[in-house]
């Protein structure tokens, strides 16, 4: 690995710098992503300010330089090979509160800004803590768990558009957010974001309406109750803990992405074909996981389908593995590549399909590989 540095420039005037920025070759980057895989970069800018971010994009694309943009690298696959070209490290920082709105860089650590705004007593994602990443991430996925998801409280996402290389604003229902999608989802190419706002709910102190109802069963109250706002935080991470989502680098069931694969939501037709199927396999009086999603659809669960194919918690002999904690997680056991992780992912795929005529989607982003 070469280091270079180069001078950063103070925008107050063309002739004063600031401390140099520093620039790595042949950089590593599964250090960068909670998979702890991948290979190199040709080269590794790191970026702290919405203006380093967009002149270094800027860059790449006079260049034709590809580009690889890295927030908390939770959502990452990065192939074995590395990267051919210029990976961004946004690490902007900025949690700027005005009443009930909040600003965040896109460089701000999600989990930590979850946790200052249940400090600040406002609700909206205090049901999102514990999920790793930058907030940056939070529109382009949709992020979303235990009842709640960020497009419920997001107004705006300020990004750079690198088509029209200019600095947008978007509105909410600019951002075509559905279920783990988004309008920076379809279109990865176009947007960079750089901070995201949102309106937040002063509730005396008291959580958002709890929705999902194992954490209700938690908390000991019904479906819709609000709880002391620091009781719901302390319960999902609680919860997430105990399927190893919460970091912890003492922990392999946490070298992971989270959620590998998606929740299938599936046409009616569809859903009644694979009732039928699970009817047949596990018998008649077994009842899939369903829940309503959109007029004519309905979505079940990538875990229970994991599961009742055969693939357990623990599953596999080498050093990648699904978690012991959650079938849902891919994991990294200490010594797994990137290869390794593939194989086993295209395992569970092919087993599902196998066994219920359902094909898994990847959540994670993959970069130089496919599934």
């Amino acid at each position: 690995m070469r280091i270079q540095k180069r001078p950063r420039l103070d925008r107050r005037g063309p002739s004063r710098t600031l401390e140099p920025v520093q620039e790595l070759h042949d950089a590593p980057l599964a250090p960068l992503t909670t998979f702890r895989l991948g290979g190199p970069a040709t080269r590794l800018i790191t970026a702290t300010t919405d203006a380093e971010v967009i002149a270094a994009v800027r860059e790449a694309d006079d260049t034709g330089t590809p580009l690889l943009i890295i927030g908390g690298g939770s959502n990452l696959v990065i192939g074995d090979k590395g990267f051919a070209g210029t990976a961004l490290r946004i690490a902007t920082t900025g949690f700027a509160l005005d009443g009930t709105r909040l600003e965040l860089a896109a460089g701000e650590v999600w989990t930590d800004a979850v946790a200052r705004t249940v400090e600040a007593g406002l609700a909206g994602v205090e049901c999102l803590a514990g999920i790793p990443g930058s907030a940056g991430a939070t529109p382009i996925q949709n992020v979303g768990a235990y009842g709640q998801e960020v497009s419920s409280t997001i107004t705006e996402v300020i990004a750079y558009d690198r088509r029209a290389r200019e600095t947008v604003t978007l509105a909410n229902a600019d951002c075509a957010f559905s279920y783990r999608h988004s309008r920076f989802k379809a279109d990865p190419e176009r947007y960079v974001v750089l901070r995201v706002r949102f309106e937040l709910e002063d509730a005396d102190g008291l959580s958002a309406p709890i929705k999902y109802a194992e954490t209700a069963r938690s908390l000991g109250v019904e479906p819709g109750d609000r709880v002391p706002l620091a009781t719901a935080r302390e319960t999902v991470l609680k919860l997430r803990s105990s399927k190893g989502m919460v970091l912890d680098p003492e922990d392999h069931d946490t070298w992971s992405a989270g959620s590998f694969f998606t929740n299938p939501i599936l046409t009616d037709e569809d859903f009644a074909a694979f009732h039928a199927r699970v009817a047949e396999r596990l018998g008649a009086d077994v009842v899939p996981p369903a829940y309503p999603a959109g007029e004519g659809h309905t979505k079940t669960s990538a875990a229970w389908l994991i599961d009742k194919s055969g693939f357990t918690k623990g599953y596999g002999s080498g050093p990648a593995r699904i978690s012991t904690k959650h079938t849902l997680a891919l994991t990294n056991r200490g010594l797994a590549t990137t290869e390794d992780l593939l194989a086993l992912a295209r395992e569970v795929v092919a087993g599902v399909r196998d066994a219920f005529g359902i094909t898994l989607v990847n959540e994670p982003v993959t970069v130089g590989v496919e599934l």
